[in-house]
């Protein structure tokens, strides 16, 4: 019987990690699907668009040859007049002008421009010009920018899981090897409460770990009030149900070691097949972490990044790779910094996605502490005023 039952068991156990991970995989093959989508129809139509010499384009380049003219026959004249007219000459600059719109508007070049739109960057220097390229990248932004914060929600709770689990764990493992330290390193108030034990095997005994067993069937019943005061027939049949959930609850088959919500369907265990979207979000809002710790993985996660984009972006140091990291996963997006090389950079959109949540999971936890903080000010300032009134009660 065992034998035959262990492959349905296995059977039932992969059906439960498949429609456990199911959910997950499909909202981010759907912004992958998307993003592929974007990028076919911003590179059909802003790629072959006509790259025609404009009026504009025309009358720019005549000003700009009268300035050259001018500086190269006027050297003695005023610098600042000069600085002046070319920089009110540049700023009517377009970058359409002398962009080659195949190039730019390339399979990856666009791939990277939805990138940008769905997580909301928007470096500046990559931009749809015609009228339809416009209304499609606000259509397309339409439908984008939800799905990437339904994406960011859903990783936002596996981080989350994953984040709480470790910090909880490292601080029972903690807690263990606090409990495991010798008896001469526990001097205060516990050494103080076991001065009358004298013996060396009773003070070894009143520092180990004890595991309590489940509790028996009659201490169950002992701490019951209610049961003793039932009649004994009553009494009889609760001992005889309470016996028969106990002898359930040992031969149940065991269960799959998950984190606590990490999945989005926890009907699973009942036979359910429905997936519950009104969970996401739910594991990262009862995250409690210190800031400090955050923090150290933000700087951590950004640095990393820091350190191997100048390998490919050779004008950028560490310091510059990591501020645009930071301006990226904050989503500010300055556009001062221009990658030479953003196909490259697409490589990074898995590490865009999981660090703008870690940026979320870290600002929320700010959020948090500072609502705690207002709280705070708030109570103690009411308590102040009450108090000042209760003294003074005719004093407005």
């Amino acid at each position: 019987m065992e034998l035959s039952s262990r492959p349905q068991q296995d059977k039932k156990m992969c059906t439960r990690v498949f429609w456990a991970v199911f959910p997950h995989a499909c909202f981010i093959s759907s912004l992958v699907i998307y993003a592929f989508l974007g990028a076919v129809m911003f590179s059909h139509i802003e790629g072959n668009r006509n790259w025609n010499e404009s009026e504009e384009y025309k009358d720019f380049m005549l000003d700009l040859r009268n300035l050259s003219k001018d500086l190269t026959e006027n050297m003695t004249e005023n610098q600042e007049t000069f600085k002046k007219r070319a920089h009110a000459l540049f700023t009517k600059a377009k970058l359409e002008w002398f962009a080659d719109p195949k190039e730019q508007w390339s399979f990856l070049g666009s791939l990277f421009f939805c990138c940008t739109v769905f997580t909301t960057v928007g470096y500046g220097h990559s931009y749809p010009v015609t009228k339809f390229g416009k209304y499609l990248c606000m259509l397309y932004a339409l439908f984008g920018i939800p799905l990437m914060f339904l994406v960011l929600t859903d990783l936002g709770d596996i981080l989350a899981a994953i984040l709480s689990k470790s910090y909880n764990e490292f601080r029972k493992l903690q807690s263990k090897m606090l409990a495991s330290k010798p008896a001469k390193l526990c001097s205060g108030c516990i050494c103080k409460k076991n001065k009358d034990i004298k013996t060396g095997s009773s003070l070894l005994m009143q520092h180990k770990i004890v595991i309590q067993e489940p509790l028996s069937i009659t201490e169950v019943l002992k701490s019951q009030s209610s049961v003793k005061r039932k009649s004994l027939q009553y009494r009889n049949a609760e001992i005889f149900e309470m016996l028969l959930a106990r002898e359930n609850q040992y031969l149940m088959p065991p269960r799959i070691n998950k984190f606590e919500r990490w999945s989005s369907c926890p009907e699973l265990d009942s036979g359910k097949m429905t997936c519950v979207i009104e969970n996401f979000g739910k594991e990262l809002e009862k995250l409690d972490v210190p800031i400090l710790l955050m923090a150290l993985i933000v700087f951590a996660y950004i640095s990393c990044a820091a350190a191997i984009l100048p390998n490919w972006e050779n004008h950028m140091d560490f310091e510059e790779a990591f501020y645009f990291c930071f301006i990226t996963l904050t989503t500010i997006g300055f556009g001062d910094i221009h990658l030479q090389h953003p196909n490259f950079f697409l490589f990074f959109s898995l590490y865009i996605v999981i660090g703008m949540e870690i940026v979320v999971i870290a600002f929320k936890l700010g959020q948090d502490r500072l609502i705690g903080l207002y709280k705070k000010v708030i109570s103690y300032v009411s308590k102040k005023t009450s108090t000042q009134y209760e003294k003074y009660p005719g004093k407005k």
